[in-house]
């Protein structure tokens, strides 16, 4: 189950569920950031990140934060390493999960799990941009001077009973994805935030290999 967690925690943040959030207001043509977003994202075939990774527990007044690397190649591929604290390998290549915990190595069909299938397709869609193509969600746009906040509340049995909300943070610049961040019914919640980013730079595809 831990890789449930982990992978739970890839997609996952701290805005509290409300008619607005801080520091947002409403777009006032969802469809037309839709558009563009859209259409930047299809130019965007590779991106490479660090990333941070804070876990907020309920239960707990500490945080717990994680540090490593982030890939992404169209089509569906992703692959996220994490160093500190620990070592831990997670590969997406389509419809395929790998991971590697130590010395434990798991092999995962996300068409015989729906749950990996569901966050396998939520994190994929954020990073190509077609987030708003999956009707497991309703979504709304928020936006300030720098980002545009996408709110994607589940509708689906399944998500619904995990999460409260699922929210993409999206750099108004090159709509890139800068967060992606998740309020959980148990009252706890998760952010991943993507620094140092590049995009469209060469990636080999023996990065996302599951043997």
């Amino acid at each position: 189950m831990r890789e449930i967690f982990l992978i739970l925690g890839m997609i996952t943040a701290s805005f509290s569920l409300k008619a607005q959030y801080a520091g947002f207001s409403s777009v006032a043509e969802p469809e037309k950031f839709k558009v563009a977003f859209s259409a930047a994202t299809q130019k965007t075939t590779t991106i490479i990140s660090d990333f941070v990774q804070e876990k907020n527990l309920s239960m707990l007044s500490e945080k717990i934060t994680y540090k490593g690397r982030f890939w992404f190649k169209k089509e569906s591929k992703v692959r996220m390493e994490y160093d500190q604290p620990f070592q831990y390998l997670m590969i997406l290549n389509k419809d395929k999960v790998y991971v590697k915990d130590g010395q434990k190595e798991t092999k995962i069909s996300t068409n015989s799990n729906k749950l990996f299938h569901q966050i396998n397709k939520i994190m994929i869609d954020c990073m190509q941009g077609t987030a708003f193509n999956n009707t497991d969600f309703k979504t709304r746009v928020f936006e300030n001077i720098n980002y545009s906040l996408v709110e994607l509340v589940p509708v689906t049995k399944g998500l619904k009973e995990l999460f409260k909300s699922i929210n993409v943070k999206v750099d108004n610049k090159d709509f890139s994805v800068s967060s992606i961040e998740m309020l959980e019914l148990s009252g706890d919640n998760t952010i991943i935030r993507f620094i140092n980013k590049k995009l469209n730079t060469s990636i080999s595809d023996t990065l996302f290999e599951i043997k």
